[in-house]
């Protein structure tokens, strides 16, 4: 591990960044991906016609408000070396807003969608800014195996929340109450996970950027990002991968929100049978993502991100063939080794490419390309089912149009002269 790691940085202070990963997973794998969003469309809408439709909108709007917000914050906290406070207030709005969660019940659509943007609003803000420490810790050379090693323990954290809340769901007939009844009591867990698992990281990560002169801190933010438009040239290849971020990430954020949506409404499973799905699942993205972060290092970062938009294509098509629920668990778990593998390499990609003194503002950028991502994958997913009257699979097969297009945008990205431009004077 040593080798892997900046001079002066313990390891213990890369466990403390990695548990991040643990904590806020079970927020994605719980409230987007398994329970709550299934439990959106059948309780809280009531099976209604634009109930799928409701749901991606409310992410589109919570991911829009991030793409605004997400440069101007990692700017700032680069500015005044803050990246750990922004993160600490980011990490009490998501617990708060999961745990508020608890009090949507069958009609509270606005409370759903209230707390739905809050929340996930806060979770995307702290995802960039815990990625803005990847190059402050990691070698050059080994950001993917870092990058890795934080994704694949966040995909166990994701287990445990996950296995929690499925031990309370199939309690519930004990405690005279439905699987459905039992959901508010699953964000009340989730948010409790994240509060206690994330204490490591504010506790024992150290904040090593140094703040900008006081005079000049107010305006530095802004003038940052206005550096960066100026400079954009230069940096033509980590453009060209917010490109492929964009696109690629539309289908990941549609898998994600709606995977459970897919499996109750097409497949038939039951909220039981989607979060053994979903904890599966978890097991294989912590390996994709695990033995990918090795990998992307020895083969080179772009080819191996290369390789896991080849890999979601073969998932995208399972998935649209599968009839029955065992051809629907491979789909699952194509899913997740490509989502591990695709996340950990973009992360990396992008920490690669980018300044250390400049990995806040960058990271906001990557947040913008990743957040468009949330609104242009899900929404387009809702639109068609709307316009198809709940054709799912039609919307499955659209998905893959977006890694395509991704696949396409990679051709574009030198990793050679992509790296040479974070160590050009002028960007240093």
């Amino acid at each position: 591990m040593s080798a892997a790691l900046n001079p002066g940085v313990a390891r213990r202070e890369v466990f403390a960044w990695a548990m991040y990963d643990f904590a806020n997973s079970g927020y994605t794998t719980v409230v987007l991906t398994a329970v709550f969003n299934a439990y959106f469309v059948a309780t809280v809408a009531g099976n209604a016609p634009w109930a799928t439709f409701a749901w991606t909108v409310s992410l589109g709007v919570s991911y829009a408000i991030v793409m605004a917000a997400g440069p101007v914050v990692g700017a700032w906290a680069d500015a005044h070396a803050a990246k750990k406070r922004a993160l600490a207030a980011s990490t009490v709005g998501c617990v708060a807003g999961t745990a508020l969660l608890a009090g949507a019940g069958p009609g509270e659509v606005a409370w759903a969608v209230a707390f739905i943007v809050v929340s996930n609003v806060a979770y995307s803000l702290g995802e960039n800014l815990t990625a803005a420490f990847l190059p402050e810790l990691a070698r050059p050379a080994a950001v993917g195996k870092v990058s890795g090693w934080g994704w694949s323990l966040g995909y166990l954290g994701g287990l445990l929340t996950l296995g929690l809340c499925l031990a309370w769901v199939l309690g519930a007939p004990g405690r005279g109450a439905t699987a459905a009844q039992a959901v508010p009591g699953t964000m009340l867990i989730t948010a409790a996970v994240f509060a206690l698992a994330s204490l490591p990281t504010f506790l024992l990560l150290r904040e090593r950027a140094v703040p900008a002169p006081a005079q000049a801190r107010e305006s530095h933010a802004f003038a940052r990002l206005a550096r960066t438009a100026r400079e954009a040239a230069g940096y033509r290849d980590l453009a060209a991968v917010f490109a492929c971020g964009t696109f690629y990430q539309a289908g990941v954020a549609t898998v994600i929100a709606l995977a459970a949506i897919y499996a109750e409404q097409v497949m038939g499973f039951r909220t039981q049978d989607t979060i053994l799905l979903i904890l599966a699942v978890n097991v294989t993205a912590a390996i994709g993502a695990f033995g990918f972060g090795y990998a992307q290092d020895r083969v080179g970062k772009v080819r191996a991100l290369n390789l896991t938009l080849y890999a979601w294509l073969v998932m995208i098509a399972v998935a649209w063939f599968a009839t029955t629920p065992a051809v629907f668990w491979v789909a699952a778990n194509l899913a997740g080794l490509a989502m591990g593998s695709s996340q950990s390499a973009g992360r990396a990609l992008v920490a690669y490419f980018s300044p250390p003194e400049r990995s806040g503002e960058f990271f906001g950028l990557w947040g913008v390309a990743t957040r468009l991502a949330s609104i242009l994958g899900p929404v387009t997913y809702g639109a068609v089912t709307w316009a198809t009257g709940g054709n799912h699979r039609l919307a499955i097969l659209a998905t893959g149009v977006f890694f395509v297009v991704a696949i396409a945008c990679l051709v574009f990205v030198d990793e050679k002269r992509g790296r040479a431009a974070v160590q050009t004077p002028s960007e240093t």
